[in-house]
């Protein structure tokens, strides 16, 4: 018995060490990324030439007379400037280099800080990773990558204001850094309110003596920059950019942009500012005293942003931060508003949505609304919520003996049974569709490569009997009402049939709308690797041959830019078909799930269709709809090897004991202990 308890003793210390050396190698690993993004940023930010990179910082070397404001790049305050001012003597390169590792370096500041304000109880591998995960974030965001441009002192303010919550023990120090920080931005002077709110008293007294003094200091020193800066321009309102430009993402700017002027649209201003500063402050009191110091601080901080009459992109590191709440019941619905989040702050809005004009004041505006949703409506949950530490646990399939067991890391993948959050779908959809967009338009698109392949693949047709995309082209063409047919079902089924069946599986199947997305996500990201190796000319862009372009018109073939077609989509990522690879996509998902036999055929027959419009068009080769086809298998044959058989039986979650009535698990996909709609026994 001794021995066997010396035995299992011996055996749970392996295990810890083992967890720990592997959390230590994956923390080791996070940080090295967090390196590689941080010399990446600095090499694009040395990389511009001397003359455009001193650009923005604008400020008369050493003593020199004259007014940091007189070329109208600087954005800062006059106590920025003064702070900064010696600095403009330095060389350009020394300059350059400083500046851009200071920035990098106060970033992993920040990330270090912000991982120890994590509310209790953090469980051991968050608190180890989250620094450099935070880090690495930070490094490729919108706001840190225009921070390390020269003369932005955005990171600084955002570290002194967590130093002074984290890690400064007294009240009156705290306060200080928090009024240089308000020096330097400010609209970061709401966080005296909230230190006075929180029982913080003398660090809110000495954040405003800090503040004015600095400010008094600067009125001394700069007379003419401090009137220029707090009264012709209304605390820095139109310097360094204008007030309307998209770089100003503050409710000022926004109103702006949607052309209000004047006193209206100042009282509009005013009154949409007081009402967010309200808002904002009460929920940042409401969480500091519920323990979540660093959710209060980046609430706070969004808040002081969006009021202020000029809140850079620049300065927006607070939002960011604000993936420190908990957002959600289900542990399903969890990673929405963090994905939101780092979505929104590190990727271009044109991403995001789409170019259309109605959506054009949330496109414009999307970091600034991210901000306002974190401060003033996004439900975070407080710690005393039973979802705090448990949330409602996610429903998924029972393994499936099919699976590929000598696959690597197939076990982690789990098919999830319940319905995913549409918000997510959405944005994950869009950022997926737009990804692919730009990478196929990246392929490569040189002309005579393409047409040589092209003219590879039609000997293969006529050597296996194949070509018959002339005379269908031609036999189409002499056919006007066909031909009409064929164009619109060219240009309008390729959306509109797959996003159809993926909204009827989402409100009706979710565990087959999980199943037919990955599928199809899969085939597609397949299909780009056919567009960079095998640049491929249709038939429409073949010289000599004689087709006809039915869709686009007649096309100059002596111009390799093909007019503004080339603006719209790279024409030489033919091979493989997504035009059919996605048709035969609908045709298998709705023959499979379909319940009516009439539906089936309709199924069967889109891919038909399709295959003839591709062809009859000059869009495809004939090969190229088999390579769609393949790509098609090959993303269903990854699904089934990563989660098994489509039919998966339910695993519902046991109830628990503290989860009010009817929350305890979620909806199942169907009742428990069945198979999923569609599956075998």
């Amino acid at each position: 018995m001794a021995n066997a308890a010396e035995h299992s003793t011996a055996d749970g210390h392996a295990g810890v060490i083992g967890g720990s050396s592997r959390l230590g190698a994956a923390r080791l690993l996070l940080w090295a990324l967090a390196g590689a993004l941080a010399v990446r940023q600095a090499v694009a930010v040395l990389r511009l030439p001397p003359a455009e990179w001193l650009d923005g910082f604008h400020l008369p070397a050493g003593g020199a007379v004259g007014s940091v404001y007189d070329v109208g790049q600087f954005a800062g305050t006059p106590f920025a400037g003064l702070v900064l001012r010696p600095f403009a003597g330095l060389a350009a390169p020394s300059l350059e280099v400083a500046w851009t590792c200071v920035t990098l370096l106060l970033v992993a500041a920040v990330g270090l800080v912000a991982a120890r304000g994590l509310p209790d109880p953090v469980p051991r591998r968050t608190a180890l990773l989250a620094a450099p995960v935070l880090t690495a974030l930070m490094m490729v965001s919108l706001p840190v990558r225009e921070a390390a441009s020269p003369g932005r002192t955005a990171v600084l303010p955002v570290l002194l204001v967590l130093l002074a919550v984290f890690r400064v023990p007294g009240d009156r120090p705290a306060g200080f850094l928090v009024g240089l920080a308000a020096a330097l931005q400010p609209a970061l002077l709401l966080f005296a309110p909230l230190l006075w709110l929180t029982g913080r008293r003398p660090a809110a007294r000495s954040a405003a003596v800090a503040f004015a003094g600095a400010t008094a200091l600067s009125w001394a020193a700069l007379p003419r920059d401090s009137w220029t800066y707090w009264m012709h321009h209304l605390a820095g309102t139109g310097l360094g950019g204008a007030p309307d430009g998209l770089a100003n993402q503050s409710v000022h700017g926004a109103l702006l942009r949607l052309g209000l002027t004047g006193p209206a649209e100042l009282l509009l201003y005013a009154a949409l500012a007081g009402g967010i500063v309200w808002c904002g402050l009460r929920r940042a009191v409401r969480y500091a005293r519920d323990g979540q110091l660093l959710l209060a601080v980046a609430v706070t901080g969004c808040v002081a942003v969006a009021v202020s009459p000029t809140g850079w992109r620049h300065q927006l590191l607070w939002v960011l931060l604000a993936v420190a709440g908990k957002v959600g019941r289900r542990a399903a619905d969890r990673r929405v508003w963090p994905v939101a989040v780092v979505l929104a702050a590190t990727l271009p809005s044109a991403v995001l949505l789409p170019n259309l004009a109605a959506l054009a004041p949330v496109r414009d505006n999307v970091l600034l609304l991210t901000a306002v949703v974190a401060a003033c409506a996004v439900p975070f949950l407080p710690r005393s919520s039973p979802y705090w530490r448990d949330p409602v646990p996610t429903a998924h399939g029972l393994p499936a003996p099919a699976r590929w067991s000598r696959v690597p890391l197939l076990p982690f993948w789990r098919r999830v049974l319940s319905r995913p959050n549409l918000l997510l779908e959405l944005l994950l959809i869009r950022v997926g569709y737009s990804l692919y967009s730009h990478i196929r338009a990246a392929a490569p698109t040189s002309r005579s490569l393409a047409e040589g392949n092209g003219r590879q693949i039609l000997g293969i047709e006529r050597a296996l009997g194949l070509d018959i995309e002339h005379a269908v082209n031609h036999a189409v063409v002499d056919t006007p009402w066909l031909e009409a047919f064929f164009d619109f079902y060219y240009t309008s089924f390729h959306f509109v049939v797959p996003l159809a069946i993926l909204a009827v599986l989402y409100w009706r199947r979710p565990g087959d709308y999980r199943w037919a997305r990955a599928s199809l996500g899969l085939a597609t990201v397949i299909a780009l690797a056919g567009f960079w190796l095998y640049p491929l000319a249709p038939p429409r862009l073949m010289p000599g041959l004689g087709f006809v372009d039915t869709v686009h018109g007649p096309q100059d073939l002596a111009n390799p830019s093909y007019g503004a077609m080339t603006a719209i989509s790279n024409q030489y990522a033919a091979m493989p078909s997504l035009h059919f690879g996605w048709s035969l996509w609908c045709g298998i998902v709705i023959v499979v799930l379909a319940p009516k036999g009439w539906q089936k055929l309709l199924g069967a027959l889109h891919p038909l269709i399709t295959v003839c419009a591709i062809v009859a068009t000059a869009n495809h080769w004939v090969l190229d709809a088999v390579g769609g086809a393949v790509v098609v298998v090959a993303g269903f044959g990854l699904v089934h090897v990563l989660s098994g058989p489509r039919g998966l039986h339910v695993d519902l979650p046991a109830p628990r004991a503290d989860h009010p009535a009817g929350e305890a698990a979620p909806e199942p996909a169907t009742p428990a202990g069945r198979p999923v709609a569609g599956s075998r026994p």
